[in-house]
């Protein structure tokens, strides 16, 4: 019966797409075509779609996954339904279509969670199999795929995410991304929960060379599905944090060291490649510099940088190390934001900054200027983008091969118990300084790149806290919200906190607020992360485990 129930939900829900929602086009995303699915529509027909393709399994459904997708469906549908009625006055407004929505998500929620988690045939079969596993028999081995066919999937799958976060950048409204949001986060779990996550991750193990091209390709997708550059921007700046995050990601997830200075480090290698740019307002005669020269300039002087306050800091633990970086990250803003000629030596123009960066210009490709690429045009954004993807795929393999060698095993020995690493022989103080400077120097890198696309370098980009991204807290809260020790998990993390209050105008008063919430509601149901690292998870869930 309550399969049934479930299974008339989702049909209805999937001939609801179909339908008008509204009967004015006032409301984002044109829900008044009847046959023709738009905006927030879209959302609701591929989450009716996924449930029907579960309902479809016989005997052993993933009902924990169905039910993830019917609450998909539910919220993203009722958050369409509800600012229908709010933006446009009154309930009147609602279509044929935005009722049957609206109904038939609640039937295929209800049934979905009143389906008993194991199928009474399911049941019989294991307790069938295990009978027979008393006897002993050799276990038969997992079949694997052709390696073509795992890279394959990986491809697809890779492909398809692009398009659901490209569909969640280009969201015209904050309507639209509200009603996409919480789909994206139960689609989520749904993946995890049905065993899916885990057999894609058995894939990329496997196929790391295939995972990373694949992921450089469903990438570069992105700007050819734009048609103007104001979602191209969106995406250049959460490329930028995302790489400062990962960075960051050395220091707090690797080796265990709470930096709250961390954005000075970006600013260093800003404010290095605006003073070497050739800029008018630059106060040395210096540059235009080559790309490559100013990206390992900017890269140096952060490592010195981070060289210079790690050497005598790190022997500190805890809050304390903590309050010294906090410290940093304010010295540096104060000193650029007093280098103006009147308070302190003329470098750096003070709170005036280093403006009119002119764009990069590598092997005769000006970043500045529109180019024909297959057949699309691409402007300034899209150039960058690209630039920024070459950045991102260096950062993520140093970071990848650094993990996997030595000087990773011994960052996270440190991470786990610094006296017993110290005890079997590893030099904690080299380690951590080793990693601090690489780690300053990944985001010394991101900000040449960003110097020359914001077209400045200004003190006030440099706070500890703030309205809008960068700043310390916002990079922390990526890394810890993402999930600490691993590649795509601060890349999450940034995405999320970089859309979020773009795409909310209301959000930027209540940042710091909302962000606290957030962790604490991370710390409370899943201190992991949304991405965890495997040990850390087991680590935090050891109950679990053992059950």
């Amino acid at each position: 019966m309550n399969r049934i129930l479930a299974l008339t939900g989702a049909v209805l829900t999937l001939v609801s797409p179909f339908l008008a929602w509204t009967w004015t086009a006032a409301y984002p995303g044109n829900l008044t075509v009847y046959g023709y699915p738009g905006g927030s529509q879209l959302v609701t027909l591929v989450c009716a779609i996924a449930a029907l393709a579960l309902l479809a399994v016989p005997r052993r459904a993933p009902v924990k996954a169905l039910r993830a997708v019917s609450l998909a469906a539910l919220t993203s549908t009722w958050v369409t339904v509800v600012a229908i009625t709010v933006d446009l006055g009154g309930v009147v407004n609602l279509e044929p279509g935005g009722w049957l929505a609206a109904a038939a998500t609640v039937l295929l929620a209800a049934g979905a969670h009143r389906m008993p988690d194991t199928h009474p045939e399911a049941e019989k079969e294991a307790e069938t199999e295990a009978e027979a596993e008393a006897e002993p028999e050799p276990a038969p081995t997992a079949r694997k795929l052709p390696r073509w066919a795992e890279v394959a999937v990986i491809t697809v799958v890779f492909v398809l995410g692009m398009f659901v976060v490209t569909y969640g950048i280009t969201t015209g409204s904050p309507e639209e991304f509200l009603a996409f949001l919480p789909a994206a986060l139960f689609g989520g779990r749904a993946l995890v929960v049905s065993g899916l996550g885990a057999r894609l991750g058995e894939l990329t193990a496997r196929n790391r060379t295939a995972t990373g091209v694949a992921t450089l390709a469903a990438a570069l997708v992105f700007p050819f599905t734009q048609d103007n550059e104001q979602y191209t921007a969106i995406a250049d700046n959460i490329l930028v944090f995302a790489a400062v995050a990962l960075g960051l990601n050395i220091v707090v997830g690797m080796v265990g060291l709470l930096d709250l200075g961390y954005v000075a480090f970006l600013g260093t290698g800003a404010y290095t490649a605006a003073l070497v740019s050739g800029s008018t307002f630059s106060t040395l005669d210096i540059g235009p510099l080559p790309f490559w020269a100013t990206a390992l300039l900017g890269m140096a002087v952060s490592l010195v940088a981070g060289i210079v306050i790690g050497a005598p800091t790190l022997r500190l633990h805890g809050d304390y190390l903590a309050i010294v970086t906090l410290g940093f990250g304010e010295i540096f803003r104060i000193t650029v934001n007093n280098l103006d000629g009147t308070s302190g030596p003329s470098l750096t123009n003070g709170p005036n900054g280093i403006n009119s960066v002119p764009n990069l210009t590598i092997l005769g490709f000006d970043f500045g200027e529109q180019h024909t690429i297959l057949g699309v045009q691409f402007g300034r954004f899209a150039n960058y983008y690209l630039l920024l993807l070459a950045v991102m795929a260096v950062v993520v393999v140093l970071y990848a091969r650094v993990g996997d060698s030595r000087i990773g095993r011994a960052w996270i020995a440190l991470r786990e118990d610094e006296k017993a690493a110290t005890a079997m022989g590893i030099e904690g103080f080299r380690f951590k300084l080793l990693a601090f400077g690489m780690g300053a120097s990944l985001a010394g890198l991101a900000g040449t790149v960003m110097a020359h696309l914001q077209t400045n370098a200004v003190p006030d980009n440099y706070k500890f806290a703030d309205t809008a991204p960068p700043n310390s807290a916002f990079l922390l809260a990526a890394v810890v919200l993402g999930g600490m020790g691993t590649i795509s998990g601060p890349l999450l993390g940034a995405a999320l906190l970089y859309l979020i209050p773009a795409k909310f105008e209301f959000f930027s008063q209540y940042q710091m607020m909302l962000f606290g919430l957030a962790l604490v509601v991370m710390m409370i149901y899943r201190p992991e992360g949304l991405i965890p690292d495997r040990k850390r998870q087991l680590e935090f869930h050891e109950e679990a485990v053992a059950a």
